[in-house]
């Protein structure tokens, strides 16, 4: 099922204006400009669907966000309940997640060998990610979500329910002499509609890989201003692609001035010490506030 799906049996009723002054069927709310581009989103829902009026896309995103934020309100208490610091890590396909994950993991545990360290995964099929966090020999739940595009807060909570950090219950049998466990959730590999859905989490952290380019703060702007901080992945290939780092940062900047930004490099190692740093020192603080939500925005994907 999806929030706003696009897929109604039957078209919308009313007329809407366009930026031209004629009118067109249907909850389209969009524009066109003077070289002849489309602007879809322009109206309070921030999206077009077929057939769905803004009023109507609105009250679906308001139920069943609202039905996930309970479900990551409860994540949150039964995290901090745990002494679990949970980030969940938002990227497009391809950008290095798993492989900085396992680095990551691999320099934690080099660090402090008594670290509870545990790990969500999400794709739509498959467990090849979470068998390659298992071979550090830190547990890992797969989460396969089929036609969605992103994990939900549900989903979460019923994987948090089959890790070792949660048996370890309510802080009593569970060693905490080296500070919070560390959750990590790598979400299903998308810029748009993760952004949309809390899980609980401390806050989102959003990868970004060189190879990429440096305009995505700007084309996904709903996920960089979602997040906490973003991670510029497989930086030792800089010399290699076209990439201007300064240009990234400023386009993030742009979008969530509050956002921190790191460089690393999971192949050399470059940067690796200040994300893991990073990791600590955040654990270590009070968790922050729940995110809060765009106004109107609506994510047109799959539950």
């Amino acid at each position: 099922m999806c929030v706003v799906c696009g897929c109604a049996e039957t078209p919308s009723d009313h007329t809407h204006p366009h930026a031209d002054g004629h009118t067109h069927e249907g909850g389209h709310g969009h524009g066109h400009d003077a070289t002849g581009d489309l602007h879809y989103g322009l109206g309070r829902a921030r999206v077009s669907v077929p057939g769905l009026d803004e009023g109507r896309a609105i009250r679906l995103e308001a139920d069943v966000l609202g039905a996930n934020q309970r479900f990551a309100d409860a994540n949150r208490a039964h995290f901090a309940a745990h002494r679990v610091a949970a980030w969940n890590l938002v990227s497009s396909p391809g950008s290095g997640k798993t492989t900085l994950l396992t680095a990551t993991i691999r320099a934690l545990q080099a660090r402090a060998p008594a670290q509870a360290i545990a790990v969500i995964e999400g794709d739509q099929q498959t467990a090849h990610d979470a068998e390659r966090i298992r071979a550090t020999g830190v547990p890992a739940i797969q989460v396969n979500t089929g036609r969605g595009c992103h994990l939900d807060a549900q989903m979460v909570g019923e994987a948090f329910a089959r890790l070792p950090l949660h048996h370890g219950a309510h802080d009593h049998g569970h060693d905490h002499s080296h500070g919070p466990a560390l959750l990590f959730i790598e979400n299903v590999g998308n810029l748009v509609c993760p952004a949309m859905w809390d899980l609980g989490e401390r806050g989102k952290v959003a990868m970004l890989s060189v190879t990429e380019g440096e305009d995505k703060p700007l084309k996904y702007p709903d996920m960089f201003a979602a997040a906490r901080l973003m991670v510029l992945t497989k930086t030792d290939l800089l010399p290699h692609v076209d990439f201007d780092v300064e240009r990234c940062i400023a386009h993030a900047l742009r979008v969530n001035p509050a956002i921190e930004v790191l460089l690393v490099s999971a192949r050399s190692g470059v940067g690796l010490d200040a994300w893991v740093d990073w990791l600590l020192d955040d654990a270590a603080q009070p968790a922050p506030p729940a995110p809060a939500r765009p106004d109107g925005a609506v994510p047109v994907c799959h539950l």
